[in-house]
């Protein structure tokens, strides 16, 4: 019997997805939102991208558990989307900065190699969404096969339209299990040069997937980037671990130049001695980089108009609604685009929707939280959402996970008003130590070390009315805290 091959899926899901604002947050971006693809409607695309990979494992391949690259803002939401698939990771590897996608691979194979093992790294963004899954997983066995053998393969989607906003492969005949070799990269081209690479037919469109053993990875960024093998090494050596979470040495991965998988190692390897193959994948896939992305893979009216939440559209053609909070309504619209949700409103045209970024830009530049967080701010205990503020008032719903709580904390600025919505409440109020239930309330004065706790086992509801002269989330003195935050 032939031993099947150890395949380590790794997810890049670091990414902060602008292009998708104001849905899409830098505190909550479009990788752990829920916006269409090849599963069931309630999975975000970063759980998407884990069934998937999961998915794998049979007969040929033995799928370990994934390996997750992301940041220090996200951890706690991966573990979060993580447990709703029943799926524990090998590891959560956090960048402590961005350095671009070629450093956290990188990481990813030093983790991968570190019980001695060799597996076949299969490394996907955690954005993207496909709608044929059993195409997908053909093309993903082909590519782990040839993998094994030491080859570098990357998948390649077939063209069905002349897209400006997509780099290109090149390859030759492929051979008779599919694979073809890669004898170029090019850059995003403009639209009569995409035109062209679509009508000749030996382009593929560049996904960011991409399928090789560890160790041949290693090697080739050691010949071509040694720099960047290096001083990530000097990251990894250097890094602490706690739980799952695995942390490299801050101040030496600050020091990792930044630089992409394909100008570090991909685009080099044509002509040199890592031989570079494509499989081609033809399974309804798309990246979701913008909100016309997401109209093409959406469901559709007579009309060609695609509706999420609570949307009436009328004479309307190729329109997207994607309603958050409230009733959005169109009439006589064509080629737009309308997001609403309870802090922010899109309307753009559906063809300059990558120009989106742009606002978030603004958005950045004022420093307006807009493009940071939501209303509703989730965090590891639960979430709470701001429903209301004033001058010197601020009035938020808070919701507590059984057996969770937040930290022992106290304010310099603001007292804080407590009435139980639903569940029970384990309130810590200076020395007093409470246990509060359905529309019973306490007050805790400013400056008074204070927690609240969920003993129970259903989600437990508060309404918290803020008062005082600064209402900021800054304004937090933690004594301690289970989550381990400053």
């Amino acid at each position: 019997m032939t031993a099947r091959i150890l395949t380590q899926p790794v997810i890049m899901a670091g990414g902060s997805g602008t292009r998708l604002w104001p849905l899409s947050r830098a505190g909550y971006p479009k990788q752990f939102l829920v916006l269409g693809g090849d599963a069931d409607r309630s999975d975000s695309l970063f759980q998407q991208a884990v069934r998937r990979l999961q998915g794998l494992d049979g007969a040929e391949l033995a799928v370990a558990a994934p390996l997750i690259v992301g940041n220090e803002d996200h951890r706690f939401l991966c573990l979060d989307q993580l447990r709703e698939l029943k799926v524990e990771p090998a590891a959560v590897l956090l960048e402590p900065v961005g350095r671009n996608t070629a450093p956290a691979v990188t990481l990813a194979a030093l983790a991968a190699q570190a019980d001695g093992q060799d597996p076949v790294l299969v490394v996907t963004p955690a954005d993207q969404t496909v709608t044929d899954e059993p195409a997908f997983a053909a093309a993903l066995k082909q590519a782990v096969l040839a993998a094994a053998d030491g080859a570098v393969v990357i998948l390649g989607i077939t063209p069905d339209r002349p897209e400006t906003g997509y780099g290109y492969i090149k390859t030759g005949e492929p051979d008779a299990r599919g694979v073809a070799p890669v004898q170029r990269f090019v850059e995003k081209p403009d639209a009569a040069t995409a035109a062209r690479y679509l009508a000749e037919g030996c382009y593929a469109w560049n996904a960011g997937i991409f399928v090789l053993r560890a160790s041949t990875w290693l090697k080739a960024l050691g010949s071509f980037r040694p720099d960047i093998a290096q001083a990530t090494q000097a990251a990894w050596d250097g890094r602490a671990t706690d739980a799952k979470f695995v942390r490299p040495a801050k101040a030496a991965f600050a020091a990792v130049p930044s630089e992409s998988v394909d100008y570090a190692v991909m685009e080099r390897c044509p002509g040199s001695p890592f031989a570079i193959q494509m499989v081609a994948l033809n399974a309804g896939w798309n990246d979701l980089g913008a909100w016309d992305a997401v109209w093409q893979v959406s469901g559709k009216d007579a009309g060609g108009n695609a509706s999420v939440g609570d949307a009436i559209i009328k004479d309307s053609e190729n329109v997207l609604v994607h309603a958050t909070s409230r009733l959005v309504s169109a009439v006589g619209l064509k080629d737009v685009v309308v997001v609403e949700t309870p802090d922010a409103v899109l309307v753009a045209d559906r063809a300059r929707s990558q120009e989106v970024k742009q606002i978030v830009n603004q958005l950045t530049k004022e420093g307006r939280g807009e493009h940071t967080l939501h209303r509703k701010v989730h965090r590891p205990w639960g979430w709470y959402d701001s429903i209301d503020h004033g001058p010197r008032h601020q009035v938020k719903r808070i919701m507590v996970k059984p057996g969770a709580s937040l930290s022992l904390q106290m304010h310099h600025h603001r007292a804080e008003h407590w009435i139980v919505v639903s569940g029970t409440a384990e309130i810590t109020n200076g020395d007093k130590v409470l246990m509060l239930t359905e529309n019973q309330s306490t007050y805790i004065p400013l400056g008074q070390v204070h927690r609240l706790a969920n003993p129970g086992k259903v989600d437990l509801e508060i309404i918290e009315v803020q008062s005082g002269s600064y209402l900021g989330e800054d304004d937090i003195v933690r004594y301690e805290d289970t989550y381990g935050r400053a």
